[in-house]
């Protein structure tokens, strides 16, 4: 290999990202733009639940109880409802998520030591969110019932009960439980493997279709000086963009960098490496700029953000899409990216996930290179 004419081809390329501003201005505010949409779009958090309070009994018991959904972030007390058709209009119309029914016999029942019963009323055409909101109820009557059982064994002994168990919670690495402290980081591998699969993807086909192939392939170049010159190119872009994400997550979105920052470049640049001859290696298969871009963001978009454990936990999906997912090079960077950013963990922990990012770039290389030896030929 040549490295006079890898550098040429690399300039070649250089200069026609120079002489199409506009296709260099969207590929360095393309990731900033959807970053910031789906940063601050796409949360995870739920909080400020629409809430409803159908109370039948209206004593001084159940208002300690609705006095702690008030007091609770996670709750937002729209109302109060006097019969069941009332929750119901509000949950068809997207009003109110969750509803608790307090029966009329509730402080009578506190009373008597007999069985007390509150009832959660939840929209579960949105699963996931209502799952999560039926938790946050649960804990506060849990809650709530403890203290009353606490305050009912001290007035029966007439000195406090001290607690047998008491349970502290302790949050690490994201103690705040923001979700986009866990997003951000995600976000950056979506991002990088969706614009590395754009930028390259449509080099080689764009070479066929412009009839200047033939002219390179009339010349000393090889196919690794090809694929090296028109990855280095584009490479040098991927790093400007890889480094404005990184800004704007860390400075922006407040998002902890714990890790080693030589760490930090040297993985996304391995991963950049491989995402870029990912393109050029769809590039070379497709032949038509149309059929590699469509290629290029099935590729790199649907994997990356759908089976890398950026939104959905693989654990959950069946066996046979989580052994698929060890083929989404997504999926061990995210796995890096996390650690570097929220755990500060260093090469000794996530020396698998670099070895296997290592070998995906070897491989698509290798691969893209014989391609278009085979083309050549």
């Amino acid at each position: 290999m040549n490295l006079r004419r890898t550098r040429a081809m690399a300039g070649k390329e250089l200069r026609h990202i120079w002489r199409d501003p506009r296709s260099l201005m969207i590929a360095l505010a393309l990731p900033v733009i959807m970053l910031l949409l789906f940063g601050y779009a796409l949360s995870l958090d739920v909080d400020q639940i629409p809430t409803l309070i159908l109370d039948s009994d209206g004593s001084p018991a159940s208002r300690a109880l609705i006095a702690r959904f008030e007091g609770s972030r996670y709750f937002e007390i729209l109302g109060f409802v006097d019969d069941y058709r009332s929750i119901e209009n509000s949950i068809d119309r997207d009003e109110c998520l969750i509803a608790v029914v307090i029966p009329k016999e509730f402080s009578r029942n506190l009373l008597t030591g007999k069985e007390v019963q509150v009832q959660l009323i939840i929209d579960g055409s949105d699963s996931n969110t209502a799952s999560i909101a039926l938790g946050y109820a649960e804990a506060i009557v849990a809650a709530h019932a403890s203290a009353l059982q606490s305050a009912a064994s001290n007035q029966e002994s007439g000195k406090p009960t001290p607690l047998l168990v008491e349970a502290q919670l302790r949050v690490w690495y994201n103690s705040d439980l923001k979700s986009q402290n866990y997003i951000i980081p995600g976000l950056l591998a979506v991002i990088l493997m969706i614009i590395s699969a754009m930028l390259t993807s449509l080099t080689i086909a764009r070479e066929w279709e412009m009839g200047t192939m033939e002219q390179l392939l009339s010349t000393p170049l090889r196919p690794a000086e090809l694929v090296l010159g028109k990855m280095s190119a584009y490479f040098a872009v991927g790093a400007m963009d890889t480094v404005i994400v990184i800004v704007v997550g860390v400075i922006i979105f407040e998002v902890p960098l714990r890790g080693n920052l030589f760490f930090l470049a040297v993985s996304c640049f391995i991963f950049l490496f491989g995402a870029l001859c990912w393109g050029i290696l769809i590039s070379a298969i497709a032949g038509t700029q149309l059929l590699a871009y469509q290629l290029g963001m099935m590729t790199s978009f649907l994997p990356a953000f759908l089976l890398s454990g950026f939104i959905y936990s693989i654990e959950n999906m069946p066996v046979p899409i989580q052994m698929f997912t060890f083929l989404v090079p997504a999926r061990y960077f995210i796995t890096l990216l996390k650690g570097i950013f929220l755990k500060g963990v260093g090469l000794e922990v996530l020396g698998i996930e670099v070895a296997f990012l290592t070998v995906f770039a070897i491989l698509v290389f290798l691969t893209a290179t014989r391609i278009i030896k085979r083309t050549v030929v």
